[in-house]
């Protein structure tokens, strides 16, 4: 099993900078990947980025030059920098959690990210 604890969200001003962060404990694996999922209110829960175990980060267009996502192995903490907010981006944000063979997926309990016009 393996635990997802994400924490920094909150209310933050269209144009402001916010990160979000999210620790991971258990049975990691070496070859995991973190990801960063939004579920907008009356939406499906989206991909917004992912960071494979060798750091290589991929995003979805709508946030690829505002967002950075990031992982610290040492602390098995995949982070994501979100700048340039706009209220569109306000949903909760979940963390996910990737093992491969056989493909498992784990989830955070979501931390809210709210922008304010």
């Amino acid at each position: 099993q393996v635990q997802l604890v994400e924490s920094g969200g909150g209310l933050v001003p269209a144009g402001g900078s916010l990160t979000i962060s999210c620790e991971a404990s258990g049975s990691l694996s070496s070859t995991g990947r973190m990801a960063w999922y939004r579920q907008a209110p009356g939406r499906h829960r989206a991909l917004v980025a992912t960071i494979d175990h060798a750091s290589r980060p991929n995003y979805e267009p709508s946030v690829k030059d505002r967002f950075t996502i990031s992982r610290d192995n040492a602390r098995n903490t995949v982070y994501l920098h979100m700048k340039n907010v706009e209220p569109d981006d306000t949903a909760v944000y979940y963390c996910n959690y990737r093992r491969y063979s056989p493909i498992t997926d784990y989830w955070g309990q979501g931390t809210p990210v709210t922008v304010s016009p």
